[in-house]
C-alpha cells in the first residue's frame, strides 16, 4: 500500500502526479505548514483525477487563529488565495483556496488528526477499493467524474450504495483487505 504521508509516492507516478510533486516541492507548500501535519489527499494521489482536478491537503491544527494566521502568512499572496470559516460535519473548518499554476490549491483544515479525518479515510479506501477492483473500475470512476459526479457519488453508484456514499464509504469493507 502507498504510503500517503509524504508526497515521495508522486515523484513515481503519472505525468500529472510528478507535476504536482514538482509545483508543492518547488513552492514549499507542504514545508510551510509541516507543524500542521499536512496530507495531500482527493483524486490525484489515487490517479482518478480529472482535468480541474485541484491538490487537497489536509491540515490538523489545535489552535484555529494559529493555523489561520499561517496560511494567510505562507499563502496570502498567491493568486486567487481566499481563506474562510465554515461547519463541516459540524465540526469548525478552516478552508483556503490559491492558484499555483497550473493547479488550484485547497488548503482545507480541522481540530482533528489528518489521518482520522474523512477525507484521508476516504482516500484510503478509494484507493483500496481501486486496488481490488482493477484498471476498469479505475476508468469508470474516472467517465463518472468526467460526468460531473463528485468521487465518493461516483464510487457509490458503482459499488451500488443505497445510502451517502460519503458515510457508506467509511465503513465499506474489501474482502482481499479484511
Amino acid at each position: 500500500m502507498t504510503d500517503f504521508s509524504t508526497i515521495e509516492y508522486l515523484k513515481f507516478g503519472n505525468q500529472k502526479q510528478i507535476l504536482a510533486y514538482d509545483i508543492l516541492t518547488r513552492n514549499t507548500i507542504l514545508s510551510n505548514i509541516a507543524e500542521f501535519e499536512p496530507i495531500l489527499v482527493g483524486t490525484i494521489p489515487i490517479n482518478i483525477d480529472i482535468e480541474n482536478s485541484d491538490l487537497d491537503i489536509i491540515c490538523y491544527w489545535e489552535n484555529k487563529t494559529d493555523f489561520k494566521t499561517k496560511i494567510q502568512s505562507a499563502f496570502g499572496k498567491e493568486k486567487e488565495f481566499t481563506i474562510r470559516e465554515t461547519q463541516i460535519d459540524n465540526k469548525e473548518t478552516v478552508v483556503a483556496n490559491f492558484k499555483i499554476d497550473p493547479f488550484e490549491i485547497e488548503i482545507f483544515g480541522q481540530n482533528i488528526p489528518t489521518k482520522n479525518q474523512n477525507g484521508y479515510k476516504h482516500m484510503i479506501i478509494e484507493d483500496q477499493i481501486l486496488t481490488s477492483k482493477g484498471e476498469n473500475f479505475r476508468l469508470e470512476i474516472i467517465k463518472l467524474k468526467q460526468k460531473g459526479y463528485k468521487t465518493e457519488p461516483a464510487f457509490g453508484l458503482l459499488l451500488g450504495l443505497k445510502n451517502d456514499p460519503y458515510l457508506e464509504l467509511l465503513n465499506y469493507k474489501i474482502d482481499s483487505f479484511i
